[in-house]
């Protein structure tokens, strides 16, 4: 969450209720498509409100190409729902097609404004990973998700998660067994297609045989077992594993 504040007056109270809500917390957009549509709603029962939509790339930079958001700006009445379109335009045969692009998808709620004076009035915005993922990668569900190809390889005191797939793939805990608390403090990493990421947490506190929970599709979390050998570490396949991932 981004919080933007306006103020208005010397003295003020503070009115900090998220009235606008979207309908997941990540988007895979489907290369075979031409857009996706997100659901959003005004949670607020008494006051109409506006919701701005952008997308932002890898570095943070907006864009309005190769993806665009439409409308980029609307009204959404008292407990009223509406929807945001993503939709590709034709340079997105530009992007890579064989691996994942990612982009950031923001919604800013704009409140009216208020007719009390001394008013504080907090603007709340919600950013989630938006993936871009080409028809020629579609994840076939009959098969192992693609995160049980990570390996991990021990340097020093630490792991390096190495990602061999064409997704990204997000790790947002790691524990020493499966059914025991996370490490406290755990850091989450996304680890970009084809690349590698260390693991901010000391191999004394997950051991020879680390547990990591990754965030799948749907924001799921399933869990990857690796049994590890020398400074090496692989997935112990799952054959109950969720078939969906990202």
């Amino acid at each position: 969450m981004v919080t933007s504040l306006a103020l208005v007056g010397v003295l003020v109270s503070v009115s900090s209720q998220a009235a606008i809500s979207l309908d997941r917390t990540r988007v895979i957009f489907d290369g075979s498509q031409k857009s996706v549509s997100l659901s959003i709603s005004n949670q607020n029962k008494q006051l109409p409100y506006l919701a701005q939509s952008w997308l932002e790339d890898e570095q943070g930079n907006k864009v309005s190409s190769p993806l665009t958001i439409l409308p980029p700006v609307q009204r959404l009445d008292p407990g009223k729902p509406s929807q945001v379109k993503v939709q590709a335009l034709p340079a997105v045969k530009q992007l890579p097609q064989d691996r994942e692009t990612l982009y950031y998808f923001n919604l800013r709620e704009i409140p009216p404004k208020s007719s009390k004076p001394n008013m504080l009035q907090i603007a709340l915005q919600t950013r989630i990973k938006l993936f871009y993922r080409p028809a020629a990668i579609a994840l076939d569900n009959t098969a192992p998700p693609p995160q049980e190809k990570l390996t991990l390889s021990k340097q020093g005191d630490s792991y390096t998660v190495n990602n061999p797939t064409a997704y990204y793939v997000t790790i947002v805990d790691a524990a020493s067994k499966q059914g025991v608390e996370g490490v406290k403090g755990f850091e989450p990493v996304m680890v970009s297609p084809q690349g590698s990421a260390p693991l901010k947490v000391n191999t004394g506190n997950v051991g020879t045989a680390p547990v990591l929970t990754y965030v799948n599709d749907y924001g799921g979390r399933p869990q990857l077992s690796f049994n590890c050998s020398g400074i090496n570490c692989k997935v112990v396949p799952d054959n109950k594993s969720n078939k969906t991932s990202s």
